[in-house]
């Protein structure tokens, strides 16, 4: 049996348009890519948005790195993945820079070119948008790569949209490994939401010498909990903003004591 044809058609083209691919906002939006649309090279993730609550495509762990860093940032209010670029303008463009077009050999059909993040983000009140293309640094060596980069930074400085490149330098810190630890719990089994406030205040009476697996167990065994729920519940605090880290450089672990932490009073439960 052959394997999956990922080459591009005018007919391809025009399904995702009739799909709506790459439009909409938040839970809406479609990207024009998703992973099963295109030949891995390395692992791709599909993870829920705290900020969309839909299932954002992701290329690649880099992607999925830069990803969880634009969650965590409040003044990120919208996170479009896979975003594609007007064909006919990157074509000009092309044309202009004496750059090839990506074209499929076998068809003739021009390539839609796609940003990996446009992101919307609001800053003193208003709105505005980045675009954001994550490369692993040794791609950028490739004059190929480039020449494609090149048609995508002059589309967004025709579009007056701030672009640049994102590679594996900017997402090597202990705050995305952080924040991997506790991205899939934002959401709550319903069964321990009747618990988060109990947790809350169980936790701001605990020692500061405390640790946090310790807090969790005696939490677990007072109110009879299955092994693990209240360290699920302090994960899901964490992803909530409720209880924080004090230092996010620092690499979390669950033996880290109380006064490692703060408690968000401008957001409580």
């Amino acid at each position: 049996m052959g394997g999956k044809n990922y080459g591009w058609t005018e007919t391809r083209i025009n399904r995702y348009i009739k799909e709506g691919r790459g439009t909409g906002e938040l839970e809406r939006y479609k990207p024009w890519l998703k992973v099963d649309d295109v030949p891995s090279e390395g692992r791709q993730h599909k993870e829920k948005g705290w900020k969309t609550q839909r299932e954002h495509h992701l290329m690649s762990d880099l992607e999925m790195k830069f990803f969880y860093l634009l969650e965590w940032v409040d003044e990120v209010v919208d996170i479009y993945e896979q975003y594609p670029l007007d064909i006919q303008a990157t074509e000009q463009i092309s044309k202009q820079k004496n750059i090839k077009h990506p074209i499929d050999n076998k068809t003739g059909v021009l390539i839609p070119f796609t940003t990996d993040f446009l992101i919307k983000v609001l800053q003193n009140g208003k709105i505005k948008y980045l675009a954001r293309t994550v490369k692993p640094s040794e791609k950028l060596e490739d004059s190929r790569v480039l020449e494609k980069l090149e048609i995508e930074r002059e589309y967004y400085i025709s579009k007056e949209i701030d672009w640049g490149i994102v590679t594996e330098k900017e997402l090597s810190s202990n705050e995305i490994v952080n924040i991997s630890k506790f991205h899939s719990n934002y959401w709550l089994h319903a069964e321990l939401e009747q618990y988060s406030c109990l947790f809350m205040r169980y936790f701001l009476e605990a020692e500061d010498g405390q640790n946090i697996i310790g807090i969790a167990n005696d939490f677990d065994i007072l109110y009879d909990l299955q092994v693990g729920s209240a360290l699920a519940i302090f994960k899901h605090l964490m992803a909530r903003k409720k209880i924080l880290l004090k230092d996010m450089s620092l690499l979390l672990t669950f033996n880290m004591y109380k006064k490692e932490f703060k408690i968000n009073y401008e957001d409580q439960i």
